[in-house]
C-alpha cells in the first residue's frame, strides 16, 4: 500500500482483514502483520437514501431487491437485476397469484440459488464458473407498486 490510510477493498472486507459488519465494534483491531488500526476506516453512521414511493407509478416488475453479503459478493447488481426482470417475465401476467406475495417469495428463493450455485467437482460455482457464496444468503424482494396510493 502506497499510503497507509488507503482502504482496501477486497470482497466485503475492510483493509483486506474484516468484514465491515463484524468490525465495527472492533476498536483495537489492527491490519494482519501491521500497526495500522481498522476502526478509522469504518462508520456506525449509515447511508440513508430517501425513495418517495408516492411520487412514481409502479408496475408489477418494479421492486426492492434486499440481499445479505452472501448475495452480493457473487452476483452484481446487473445480475441481480437481470434474473429478477427475467423471473418475473417468465410469470403469467394475468395469473389472478401473480401479485401475490409467494412470486415475489420465489423470485428470492431463486436468487439465493444463484448465488448459492451448484455443487460440482471444485465446489458450489454459479455461471461463468465462479464460486458460490459460501456465507449465508437471504434475500427479500419487495414489490413497489404498492406505494402508488397514500394512504
Amino acid at each position: 500500500m502506497e499510503d497507509s490510510r488507503e482502504i482496501m477493498n477486497v470482497g466485503a472486507r475492510v483493509l483486506a482483514t474484516i468484514g465491515v459488519t463484524r468490525g465495527l465494534g472492533d476498536h483495537d483491531l489492527k491490519v494482519h502483520d501491521s500497526n495500522i488500526y481498522i476502526k478509522p476506516f469504518l462508520s456506525c453512521c449509515p447511508e440513508v437514501k430517501v425513495y418517495p414511493l408516492t411520487l412514481y407509478d409502479h408496475g408489477a416488475d418494479d421492486v426492492l431487491v434486499l440481499g445479505t453479503d452472501g448475495l452480493w459478493d457473487v452476483l452484481s447488481n446487473q445480475e441481480v437485476a437481470e434474473a429478477v426482470t427475467g423471473f418475473l417475465a417468465n410469470c403469467d401476467p394475468d395469473d389472478q397469484h401473480r401479485h401475490a406475495s409467494s412470486l415475489y417469495t420465489m423470485a428470492a428463493q431463486d436468487l439465493v440459488m444463484r448465488a448459492r450455485g451448484t455443487l460440482k467437482d471444485r465446489g458450489w460455482r454459479i455461471s461463468n464458473d465462479r464460486l458460490g457464496s459460501g456465507d449465508d444468503i437471504s434475500v427479500y424482494i419487495i414489490p413497489l407498486m404498492y406505494g402508488n396510493t397514500q394512504t
